[in-house]
């Protein structure tokens, strides 16, 4: 995509719900405190939360808290689903059930966590798959309860975009989705680095992972949406608190954000690709410059938010993350491997742990399902992978 100016288009704020009020006055009294192959050049170069501070608490070292077991576990207790083509994100309901995106396919599948049974909702109008964009990220409103809106980011013909649909189950099977109400568009789109995560905050807030789209620019453009974490309202405007006036614009200098999640004190995380060096986890704070392309990995230049955590692009190619029994656990796609990353604040209190390592494949897309409990999706059928009979599924993992 060329042009570095990006102009937001969201649809406007009718009215601002109740919870949405809330933390916007609280955003007033905090303080702003892909790599390759895995997801990258064909060439080889280079969460779900719950509702939820208008500026989502700042990083702290926290030297006072207490830090999980140095080693951990991790064990795939089931497969909960098999048989999914190209899935990617996935929302838990709040009856147990899953939503699950086709990157290609472009529809949105329920799956009964109890009996593996999968349920096509329907398709969602205008997704362009191509490369590595097409429907991506799912995640449910605050409002679930409510308003049953289901929110989606995917590729259009024109660029990438996150759209809300109305989720009605009294539908017969495949029309209960209906049609997508655009809530933020413009996004830089490519054949590669499309970012595709979303996910509401602890603060009620819509946050987005983007990528650059092959264009390395972008990243450092605080104009353009590329290769950032945006941040926004449910209705798609610039979220209150924001670090950069009138912008949806959350953090930048980042090549291909895939992963985001929330600890228990409210601070997010995110994992991003590397090029042909060093992929990434790292701690966001708000209006922080986390460095690409001008450097890949830790720097000694002060100017770039340094990562927690940083693997070999072979090691990792990270895409989903959660949080759970103390750590960040992460997908990894070339890496085919699940990382533990145990934490003490927003620091690593031990090394990285690997599980699962070539077991399952290509690892898409993890999420906390409750207590030490994951979900974790596949990807072998995303066009990089080598499916075998049963892919792509949807394990159930306990984890320590």
């Amino acid at each position: 995509m060329t042009g570095r100016s990006r102009r937001v288009e969201g649809t406007k704020i009718v009215q601002r719900r109740a919870v949405t009020a809330v933390w916007a006055a609280a955003a007033l009294l905090l303080t702003a405190g892909c790599s390759s192959d895995g997801e990258g050049e064909p060439s080889g170069g280079g969460a779900t939360a719950s509702s939820g501070s208008s500026a989502v608490a700042p990083p702290s070292s926290g030297a006072t808290e207490e830090a999980p077991p140095a080693k951990g576990s991790a064990e795939v207790v089931r497969t909960v689903a098999e048989g999914l083509k190209s899935p990617w994100g996935i929302a838990p309901l709040p009856d147990g059930g899953l939503l699950v995106s086709s990157r290609d396919e472009g529809t949105v599948t329920r799956v009964d966590t109890e009996t593996g049974e999968q349920t096509e909702l329907g398709e969602v109008p205008g997704v362009s798959p191509a490369g590595e964009g097409g429907l991506m990220g799912l995640a449910l409103s605050p409002d679930y309860a409510s308003d049953h809106m289901v929110y989606a980011y995917f590729t259009s013909a024109s660029d990438n975009r996150i759209v809300r649909m109305l989720y009605d189950t009294d539908k017969p099977a495949g029309e209960q989705l209906g049609a997508p109400d655009t809530v933020f568009r413009g996004i830089p789109k490519g054949f590669v680095h499309n970012g595709g995560r979303i996910a509401f905050g602890p603060d009620g807030m819509l946050y987005a992972g983007t990528g650059e789209s092959g264009e390395e620019g972008l990243s450092q453009d605080k104009e353009s949406l590329g290769g950032k974490i945006l941040r926004m309202t449910p209705e798609g405007e610039p979220a209150p608190g924001n670090p950069f006036p009138d912008s949806p614009v959350y953090s930048y200098g980042h090549r291909n954000v895939q992963g985001l999640a929330w600890d228990r004190e409210q601070r997010l995380f995110a994992a991003e690709f590397g090029q042909d060096t060093w992929d990434e986890l790292n701690a966001i704070k708000p209006g922080d410059n986390y460095g690409w392309p001008e450097v890949e990995g830790e720097s000694d230049d002060p100017a770039y938010h340094n990562p927690i955590a940083q693997w070999a692009t072979d090691d990792a190619s990270p895409s989903g993350i959660a949080f759970a029994e103390g750590s960040v656990w992460m997908a990894g796609l070339r890496g085919e491997r699940l990382w533990r990353i145990p934490l003490k604040g927003t620091e690593s209190s031990a090394e990285p742990q690997a599980f699962l390592e070539g077991e399952y494949g290509r690892l898409r897309t993890v999420v906390a399902a409750g207590g030490d409990r994951l979900w974790l999706v596949t990807s072998e059928t995303d066009g990089r992978g080598s499916p075998a009979g049963g892919d792509d599924r949807i394990l159930e993992v306990k984890v320590r």
